[in-house]
């Protein structure tokens, strides 16, 4: 495959379930529903783990959460690692090597203070996971582009639990117009980066990898009145997990439901939250369509592949929780993949695919081999329709949120397996029970497949090197697979 330019797009907290090309008939997302139909739509892309900063260290590094130590948003948690180690591989490593520009817009959130430019990245570093609407910069624009300020009226906030006021700002309508956002900031910033990348590829065929990240969208979903009622609440269906009643879970669960204030909104109240949540993923994608535009308009289409991708997804009222957090379900780990490269057939690919695997595939369309060690597989095989023999499950981490809590899953076509060391495990059967309402752990019934997931689950743990099989050594029906130096002293006991 000839070597090409990269457009990375990324959103953040973005269901599946919100995009045409993915199923929704609502909707308005036409520029990522042509991508998709240009290219490559995988319809079983995951997350490694559902959390901003751990997912976008193994996109940028290529290694599993657990390796690369970044495991929390540091904000909310603390005791991981804040940067990046020195010694691992990081994509843009070895892109700038190969004479690449590089560009890096909006959101960053791999550590506290490193950020794209000390990785010689072009573009400022905007800390934080959230808009920064008072960032210098953003209001420098404003008043170059004659915009009103950021504001918000008609704030949409949870209900504190324990009576101390109110919660978590939701939603709200900005007072500002679209072409005023910090999601048109963002675009306006790539759009110049892209403009000089395009003379350099004309000019002397030095080629690209431009990312732009979008903040959304992650809530709170503040956005102008153009897209907070731009769809009908009436033609939005409840999530069915919405019937989540807890029984046979983790505690956690149920806890996150209050922390959330999930029960504070009735059924009217949640259809309304999704159509806003709906009206944000459009307004990102009509922000998509002018950079899809602008590289027609450079002459870049024919040389430039196009990614896009989330860091997890969103729970929007499912199983009566919000954001994100230890709950290992579809909503927050399946997200959307689309690659579009000039020349490949376009299709669905029905494999599992990871972000992780984003960063072999980058390089891949670049002409460079892996940065050793990686954790992903090139997704190009997938693209061109030839890859026999291609995983058959996937396996996911999570190290906790506001506060530290491990869990391993294993997802094959059929069954989910949940390990959670503190509490009850979970096993979902996907094919009678889509909407993981039943936990079937217990289930004499499920006994066969219980088994057969968790020696699965442990000796995929086991072969990464993951330290949390060594707790599944003695607490989980793995049928004698422990490893025997479990303890570190094998052969020096008798």
């Amino acid at each position: 495959m000839s070597t090409r330019n990269v457009l990375f797009l990324m959103t953040d907290q973005h269901r599946v379930d919100t995009l045409g090309c993915y199923g929704n008939p609502v909707v308005r997302t036409p520029a990522l529903d042509g991508l998709a139909a240009e290219g490559t739509r995988f319809d079983r892309f995951y997350t490694p783990t559902a959390i901003c900063t751990p997912a976008r260290a193994s996109l940028f590094t290529g290694l599993h959460p657990f390796r690369h130590g970044l495991l929390v948003n540091p904000e909310r948690n603390g005791g991981a690692r804040d940067e990046v180690d020195d010694a691992h591989p990081i994509l843009s490593a070895p892109l700038l090597e190969a004479g690449y520009n590089m560009g890096h817009v909006g959101k960053w959130h791999i550590g506290r203070e490193r950020g794209p430019e000390f990785y010689a990245m072009d573009g400022e570093h905007l800390p934080g996971a959230l808009n920064p609407f008072h960032h210098p910069s953003y209001e420098r624009w404003l008043k170059e582009k004659g915009h009103p300020p950021f504001a918000v009226r008609e704030a949409v906030f949870g209900k504190a639990p324990n009576d101390s006021g109110r919660g978590h700002l939701i939603a709200g309508r900005l007072q500002q117009p679209a072409e005023a956002t910090m999601e048109a900031f963002l675009t306006d910033r790539t759009l110049e980066l892209l403009e000089g990348y395009a003379r350099d590829f004309h000019d002397s065929g030095k080629r690209f990898m431009l990312s732009c990240h979008w903040y959304g969208p992650h809530l709170p979903y503040l956005i102008p009145d153009e897209y907070y009622d731009m769809y009908d609440p009436e033609q939005v269906p409840l999530p069915a997990s919405m019937a989540e009643t807890f029984a046979g879970k983790p505690d956690v669960q149920r806890r996150y439901a209050e922390y959330w204030s999930a029960d504070h909104f009735d059924a009217d109240a949640w259809r309304k939250l999704i159509a806003v949540y709906w009206g944000y993923v459009t307004m990102i994608d009509d922000q998509i369509g002018r950079l899809l535009a602008a590289l027609r308009e450079h002459g870049l289409w024919d040389d430039t592949a196009v990614v896009f991708t989330a860091d997890h997804g969103e729970f929007t009222g499912a199983h009566r929780l919000n954001d994100k957090g230890p709950a290992m379900y579809e909503d927050i780990y399946r997200i959307p993949g689309i690659v579009r490269v000039p020349g490949a057939p376009a299709g669905v690919v029905d494999e599992f695919a990871t972000l992780i695997d984003l960063n072999p595939t980058i390089l891949g369309l670049a002409g460079l081999p892996p940065r050793e060690p990686c954790d992903g597989e090139s997704l190009l095989p997938l693209i061109e329709g030839e890859a026999p023999g291609w995983r058959q499950e996937m396996v996911a981490e999570f190290h906790g949120h506001h506060f530290p809590y491990s869990q391993r899953m294993i997802r094959d076509r059929r069954h989910k397996l949940v390990f959670n060391p503190e509490s009850v495990n979970e096993l979902y059967d996907l094919e009678t029970d889509p909407h993981e309402l039943h936990n079937v752990y217990s289930a004499p019934a499920y006994a066969g497949v219980r088994r057969e997931l968790t020696g699965r689950l442990y000796r995929e743990l086991l072969r990464r090197g993951d330290p949390a099989y060594t707790w599944m050594s003695y607490m989980a029906d793995i049928d004698g697979d422990r490893a025997a130096d479990v303890d570190g002293v094998a052969g020096e006991v008798a």
